[in-house]
């Protein structure tokens, strides 16, 4: 009786977020580089303006709370572990300088820009790991808002449509080998679309070396969200009452299980492959429910600060990764 209850509360809308997502992940098909999330917040945002009746806000906020943290468990469907070990201590080498970079930068410039804390940390995850994902993770466990996502995805697509054209440009520039620019693109480009779509444009076996470096840094979710999680905890209360398992954002669990199981083949890779497909589709409803919950006005009053916020990441990911490939001697 009580289930259904609860289902009839959230039903009107996760219905309205899953409808509007539909169209988000279409018109996400029609252009990759921008994305159904991208699509998804853009549409829920234009669509609040309609004064919505009461009934549709619980769905709204289990759409973008309880779905986002499925969707990221659904993720670990696509990973295989196999192929990202064989990708060796370069790239984790590499990741360590870059996640720093991202972090530090965040941390000092936003306070220069006096960004609140929560786009910034958003801001640098994003960067630092892998775009819309890393955001959608690290968002229920730091309790950002939903204006915090907004500013954070739409300032981090940015710069997923910029790295595409310059990244190729930059390492023809530059003499980069096939190898060299894959690492690059995989360690500093944000969103794994914006990855494939300039590693390839380099070269087939760019692509390839990319694609594999930026999935191994997809798994950065995992220490970097438990991080956060103790800072969190213990930013937000005493020493004393602080309970590990209390704050363990137990979806991550579900992430790197999820992991596992499509590596040991436990399950079909095409089972594996569709249930990533579902999760994609998680966060596009739940991009959506963000967008439904933003207004306009109010990410506008924001300014310019969180783009380049987002700018100065973008920069010193980009220049610590190349300095840091020059070191390891892969170009």
């Amino acid at each position: 009786m009580t289930i259904t209850s609860n289902s009839n509360r959230i039903a009107p809308g996760v219905c309205l977020a899953g409808a509007i997502a539909i169209l988000a992940w279409f018109l996400g098909r029609l252009a990759p580089l921008i994305g159904g999330p991208v699509f998804g917040i853009v549409l829920g945002m234009i669509i609040a303006f309609w004064k919505r009746p009461s009934n549709f806000e619980k769905g709204i906020t289990f759409t973008s709370k309880t779905i986002l943290k499925a969707s990221i468990i659904l993720l670990g469907f696509e990973m295989n572990l196999f192929n990202i070990f064989e990708v060796g201590g370069q790239s984790l080498y590499i990741m360590v300088f870059t996640l720093s970079a991202a972090f530090i930068t965040a941390g000092i410039v936003g306070h220069y820009l006096k960004l609140a804390g929560n786009t910034s940390i958003l801001i640098g995850v994003g960067t630092a790991i892998c775009g819309g994902s890393a955001i959608a993770a690290t968002a229920p466990v730091i309790s950002a808002t939903d204006k915090d996502v907004a500013y954070s995805i739409s300032t981090i697509f940015l710069f997923n449509i910029a790295a595409v054209f310059v990244f190729p440009f930059a390492g023809h520039l530059l003499g980069m080998s096939d190898i060299g620019f894959g690492m690059w693109a995989g360690t500093a480009i944000n969103d794994t679309s914006s990855v494939v779509a300039a590693g390839y444009s380099y070269s087939h076996e760019a692509g390839n070396f990319a694609t594999i470096v930026k999935l191994t840094r997809t798994l950065m979710i995992v220490p970097i969200t438990l991080a956060l999680a103790i800072f969190t905890a213990r930013k937000n209360g005493s020493n004393n009452s602080f309970s590990f398992l209390k704050i363990f954002p137990w979806f991550v669990l579900g992430f790197l299980a999820a992991s596992v199981i499509s590596t040991t083949g436990f399950i079909a890779p095409s089972i594996g492959k569709m249930l990533a497909q579902i999760g994609k589709f998680f966060i596009i409803m739940a991009m959506t429910a963000i967008g439904l919950n933003t207004h306009l006005n109010d990410l506008i009053s924001n300014g310019i600060n969180p783009i380049l916020l987002g700018l100065s990441c973008w920069i010193a990911v980009a220049l610590i990764s190349l300095i840091a490939q020059y070191n390891l001697m892969l170009w």
